[in-house]
């Protein structure tokens, strides 16, 4: 992983001959995601975050994700217009951020997102955080973007930075439903904790929308999966 070309051939052989090693020390020892960057610094790249899943729950999350996330998504926009009080504002003004033309397909995907944590009653301000292409970045204390509303959506963020218990692990994202994505990976593949302020969030995604372990859901997860479905 430090040589400027790495053999992506022999990266995926050692990777996938050590996984059982790798899978039962993340399980048993819960080690902090510092050390496995010093540990296992190619779970961190894209190709091997894409790979570990796979190893981990034969899934392709990728299609799976989005091909979901695709098919809930005019349901989502319904459950968005049918909302009243502040959670209504919020959410409608997530709608008219997307192109009218219904042709911005990251713009779709990253309302349903922003939105789905509001629905869930998860606290999302500090989760989501905007900062200038000039500023140092405080992974401590991300600075929020002062001349932006936090409602915004940032359809096209110069890059997008994932930082994981502290970390900043992954940066040069494209797109927010990417960057969750790939979060969503992360966690599931090292075996952290859902964060606090998105716990019903990245619980509706593992358990509705890619049908990821046990079939009990929370009430408020099983309600909306219900609405989903009608």
């Amino acid at each position: 992983m430090k040589k400027r070309s790495s053999n992506a051939t022999l990266l995926n052989k050692n990777m996938d001959s050590t996984f059982a090693l790798r899978r039962r020390e993340f399980v048993t020892l819960e080690p902090p995601v510092k050390d496995i960057i010093e540990r296992w610094p190619a779970l961190f790249a894209e190709s091997q975050i894409v790979a570990e899943f796979c190893r981990v729950s034969s899934k392709n999350l990728k299609i799976e994700f989005f091909k979901e996330l695709y098919k809930y998504t005019p349901h989502f926009f319904n459950i968005f217009k049918s909302k009243g009080g502040s959670v209504g504002r919020k959410l409608v003004g997530y709608l008219q951020q997307v192109a009218p033309a219904g042709t911005d397909v990251n713009g779709k995907r990253t309302a349903v997102l922003r939105g789905l944590p509001v629905i869930l009653g998860d606290e999302n301000n500090d989760f989501f955080k905007t900062c200038f292409d000039c500023d140092d970045l405080d992974i401590s204390n991300s600075p929020e973007d002062s001349l932006a509303s936090p409602d915004s959506l940032h359809l096209a963020p110069s890059a997008i930075a994932i930082i994981l218990k502290g970390k900043m692990v992954m940066d040069g994202i494209n797109t927010l439903p990417d960057a969750i994505c790939l979060l969503f990976r992360l966690i599931y593949t090292l075996n952290v904790q859902y964060p606090q302020q998105l716990k019903n969030t990245f619980e509706f995604i593992q358990r509705v929308m890619l049908s990821l372990g046990h079939k009990s859901l929370k009430p408020k997860l099983q309600s909306l999966k219900n609405v989903l479905m009608q």
